[in-house]
């Protein structure tokens, strides 16, 4: 028998410490994933009231989307379910409660969010209970850090005024007149622009406001054109654009318009004075380049007879960064679903596939950066000029 030194001995037994730690550590992280029966997922929406146009697209985008994962086995083999609670065109009170009704009663551990005011009311409630949320639709830049557990796969309003607002500085204009909507959605806006506009070099000749869905607008149009400006900025969503050019040509006012949302419902009130109106938007568009973005298209149209808006595109795209996010926290095994795990898994690889192409990548800020398209209204329709750099 052969004796062995201390040295050696000390070296084996650590060797076997390390070997047992490292069979720890594997059945650790090899342990069997936690499953629910089923992933609830919800959904605070315009479902009624006057903007119930958005509350109709996005929920027509995510019920495709959890229709597809479903027909393909779920989500490793775990179906999806969604349950839609109505903000009623924006009430924070109503986003307040259908998100208490979405986690008392749903047991929901991530929430598909529309419109900044439910938005941020829902917020404390989300970093309180640990609930993933993912917003396609609001705008205001008061979003920002509201939650720890709050992203954006849409491009807030103000980053779009600033797209409008240096195309404008490039075309030598030097006088701009504003017209916003009188809630936090348009003040963000606005209190983004003007001190961009003022920096480079232009000067603010009037700054109006209007309700959401007003009838009558004929006092703030009437100050826009005494101030005399180079151009318009409408810092409006849908359908009040369609009202306020309708006004400013019908008052004879004849200077450029710019923009950031254009609709069908927009069109529709605006008629042949939309025609010129410029506008700076997410832009989804289906390509043979990218055949998913081909994939929901069609189905959309086949679903639903009609070219699915970008806000269609967002909830859609927004129920896969979800399943995506599932199938990582899922991975590591354990108590997984949870929305500070899926939360986590977003923030340990911010890069997730987009339907319009590519990977967008989650900002530290929470907002996805996406491609932002110019548009311009020629016989009553939305013609692609060119995509531009938010600076």
């Amino acid at each position: 028998m052969v004796k062995k030194s201390g040295w050696l001995v000390k070296f084996l037994a650590a060797g076997l410490a390390a070997a047992t730690l490292g069979l720890g550590l594997t059945a650790q992280a090899a342990e069997k994933p936690q499953d629910p029966k089923v992933f609830n997922i919800g959904a605070i929406l315009a479902m009624s009231g006057k903007a119930n146009w958005y509350g109709t697209v996005m929920s027509q985008g995510i019920l495709q989307a959890v229709d597809e994962i479903n027909a393909k086995g779920g989500v490793d083999g775990i179906k999806l379910k969604v349950s839609i609670g109505d903000n009623k065109s924006g009430s924070a009170q109503a986003g307040v409660d259908a998100m208490n009704r979405l986690i008392d009663i749903d047991h929901v551990q991530a929430v598909l969010t529309s419109f900044s005011p439910p938005t941020l009311a829902i917020a404390p409630i989300a970093d309180q209970k640990k609930i993933f949320l993912i917003n396609g639709g609001g705008v205001s830049q008061a979003l920002i850090g509201a939650s720890k557990y709050l992203f954006h796969n849409r491009s807030l309003a103000s980053d779009l005024g600033r797209a409008a607002a240096a195309y404008a500085q490039a075309q030598g204009w030097k006088k701009m007149a504003m017209l916003s909507w009188n809630t936090d959605a348009g003040e963000s806006v606005v209190n983004v622009v003007k001190p961009y506009w003022e920096k480079l070099g232009g000067t603010i000749t009037a700054s109006e406001t209007m309700a959401v869905g007003a009838a009558n607008i004929d006092t703030q149009i009437a100050k826009i054109k005494a101030s005399n400006p180079d151009f318009v900025a409408l810092w409006l969503f849908s359908p009040d654009p369609g009202l306020a050019m309708k006004r400013i040509r019908e008052l004879g006012m004849k200077q450029p318009v710019l923009g950031i949302e254009y609709t069908a419902d927009i069109q529709k009130i605006g008629g042949s004075y939309m025609e010129g109106y410029r506008y700076f938007s997410d832009y989804f568009t289906p390509s043979a380049a990218n055949p998913w973005s081909e994939a929901f298209y069609n189905g959309y149209m086949k679903r639903y007879g009609v070219a699915p808006e970008f806000y269609a595109a967002n909830y859609y795209e927004g129920v896969y960064v979800i399943a995506d996010l599932i199938r990582r926290a899922r991975a590591q095994g354990g108590d997984y679903w949870h929305g500070d795990k899926l939360a986590a898994a977003l923030r340990a690889n911010p890069a997730v596939d987009s339907v319009y192409g590519g990977k967008m990548v989650f900002q530290a800020n929470g907002v996805a950066k996406k491609r932002v398209a110019m548009f311009v209204v020629e016989n009553g329709k939305q013609k692609f000029i060119k995509y531009v750099d938010i600076k």
